[in-house]
């Protein structure tokens, strides 16, 4: 299994990076909504739609969405994000209980737009838009950030998890997550916000914000992963899919990304550092 998973993170890794810097904003749309839509056919299987059929149609449908996103205002996708994302806090906290009321297939599935599009239009949106960071202007280094934010708060979960891993965070959906693990996560979060900005040139206004915001939307992104656990719990399923051999699914790559993007996005355009950009 480590040798699949180390083979397969080889031949993703040189994509994934060659998507990012290398394509145009067209082309970054185009490939970013591929693996969105793959994505929505792994949480068609969530929503309990399980006939091949059914599943191509939700991400026919996703796919279309996204098509009619490209020109709608941004930040009113990343406010909507935000609201979802504190009312997935509450789910998550209250879990099993509440799950009556969402645990219905067209519940699941409205629950896919919701996690699934605004990161595709956050992606975007910081694909086209223009970055002021202390001395850093190129909008797709604000990709890599959030990024890296995401994988080293999961690093820094790992191990405080490991040392100092007693209290669970939330054992009815995800035994193996820890408070320690959460702390250690944002304690390495904050570092590395430091680390940047210093690395940037910024400003004591500009990397307090940073900090503030990369820890924010550090906690954001543990209940994106949190979420899909739930909802992989409740369906039944150890992985989305068998898509990434020895990974599991897209969305079990994505999940924690789905909720940090947009919510970054959001916070670094309303601090000024951002502008959107056009097609």
């Amino acid at each position: 299994m480590l040798r699949t998973r180390i083979i397969t993170a080889l031949i993703l890794a040189p994509i994934a990076i060659g998507g990012i810097f290398f394509l145009p904003p067209m082309g970054f749309a185009l490939f970013t909504g591929l693996i969105i839509t793959l994505g929505a056919w792994e949480w068609a299987n969530l929503s309990g739609i399980e006939e091949q059929g059914g599943r191509v149609a939700y991400a026919g449908v996703v796919a279309l969405i996204l098509y009619f996103l490209l020109n709608v205002p941004a930040l009113v996708v990343f406010w909507l994000a935000l609201v979802w994302w504190v009312g997935c806090f509450l789910l998550v906290r209250a879990y099993p209980r509440g799950a009556d009321g969402w645990g219905t297939l067209p519940a699941r599935a409205i629950m896919g737009f919701l996690v699934l599009v605004p990161a595709w239009v956050g992606l975007n949106y910081l694909r086209t838009g223009t970055l002021s960071f202390g001395e850093v202007t190129n909008s797709l280094w604000a990709i890599l950030y959030i990024f890296c934010v995401v994988w080293v708060a999961d690093i820094g979960a790992y191990f405080a998890g490991r040392a100092f891993g007693k209290a669970k965070l939330a054992p009815r959906v995800s035994p193996g997550k820890s408070w320690a693990g959460v702390w250690g996560g944002l304690v390495a979060v904050g570092l590395f916000a430091l680390l940047v900005s210093m690395a940037a040139s910024a400003s004591v206004s500009e990397t307090v914000l940073l900090i503030a915001a990369s820890l924010f939307t550090g906690f954001v992104s543990v209940l994106g992963d949190l979420f899909e656990s739930m909802l992989k719990r409740f369906r039944g399923i150890k992985d989305s899919s068998q898509l990434l051999p020895g990974h599991g699914g897209i969305l079990d790559r994505i999940d924690s990304l789905t909720a940090a993007i947009p919510v970054f996005a959001l916070i670094i355009t309303l601090a000024g550092w951002l502008t959107g950009g056009h097609w």
